[in-house]
């Protein structure tokens, strides 16, 4: 057991956090990672209420653990899917794509966690002032949709300018990038490719495999002129993306030009047409195993990064 402040707060064994992800946290990945001791969430995305509601539903077939739910809250569905909460109870709910202000307060009084995902201290101050439980610090590092700042650069600010308890994301995964997230003042962590890559997750095999080969450089930017930048791997999409983006192409034409391409990837297996986000640790993943053995993985070998700053001490004392 594993004693931080997100632990105490959401009544988990491990403070990790799985990402919400659009067409990838389905109920069968949540519920896999809190079974394991860490918080699954299921991601509403652009989904309708009643397939959140039926989601829900079926997690709590396969577990009694805490998990919670995702909300873009950019979606036509986000009211409906804020009501779902409420009638179902959810314990934890995480938002991105805007500010959940406007249903803290319902979220509250019903004893629902509000954990929003923030890129900059200016929102994680404002959020502070709102109510929120804590916030999810994500750095450019991670997958999907993405800020400026890294995740090294943006934790300690954060950390210093709110009391709340910080999870980092964006870049973490392995006991490496762990350690280094507490080290940066996290009370716990997110983690979103590294769970794609499970045997619980219901993505498509070539999506996993895209993940598993790519290097130290295949994760990139898209989308930067529309003011929403995406972080996926490279293929033909992103150079033909690239190509009209570099043109001067609209923000319409651009976002046509990725509509329902990630669903193409995750749920059809095109992962030359289709959009397969990922973030740069995507070169740190080799393989693909259970949700159990990859949290056990991170905090076995936190021991070894450890000993090894210990010896760093170690040998400035001796100098």
């Amino acid at each position: 057991m594993i004693n931080t402040r997100i632990t105490e707060l959401l009544g988990i064994e491990y403070p990790i956090i799985q990402g919400g992800m659009a067409w990838v946290a389905t109920h069968e990945l949540a519920a896999a990672v809190s079974e394991a001791g860490g918080l699954g969430i299921i991601a509403a995305g652009n989904a309708p209420g009643e397939y959140v509601r039926d989601e829900i539903r079926k997690l709590r077939e396969k577990t009694d653990k805490p998990f919670g739910v995702n909300i873009m809250l950019m979606s036509p569905y986000a009211e409906d899917i804020v009501d779902i909460i409420c009638d179902e109870r959810v314990p934890v709910v995480t938002t991105g794509a805007g500010n959940p202000g406007r249903f803290i307060d319902r979220f509250k009084k019903l004893g629902i966690k509000v954990i929003p995902v923030v890129p900059t201290v200016s929102l994680a101050k404002r959020l502070e002032k709102l109510g929120v439980d804590a916030v999810i610090v994500e750095g450019t590092e991670a997958g999907g949709h993405i800020g400026e700042l890294t995740t090294m650069a943006v934790v300690p600010q954060v950390r210093d300018a709110v009391k709340l308890p910080v999870i980092a994301a964006g870049g973490i995964g392995d006991s490496r990038g762990l350690v280094a997230a507490f080290a940066l003042g996290a009370d716990g962590v997110q983690i979103g490719t590294r769970f794609v890559c499970s045997t619980e997750a219901k993505v498509h095999e070539k999506y996993k495999e895209e993940i598993v080969k790519a290097k130290d450089r295949d994760a990139i930017v898209t989308g930067r002129s529309t003011g929403h930048p995406v972080r996926v791997l490279k293929n033909k999409l992103t150079r033909e993306y690239l190509e009209i983006e570099k043109s001067g192409a609209s923000s319409e034409a651009l976002e046509g030009l990725g509509t329902g391409k990630l669903r193409l990837a995750v749920v059809d297996g095109d992962v030359e047409n289709g959009s397969v986000m990922a973030g740069q640790i995507a070169g740190l993943v080799c393989d693909i195993k259970s949700c159990k053995d990859i949290i056990q993985d991170l905090f076995n070998g936190t021991e070894d990064v450890l000993n090894r700053l210990s010896s760093l001490k170690g040998g400035e004392d001796n100098e």
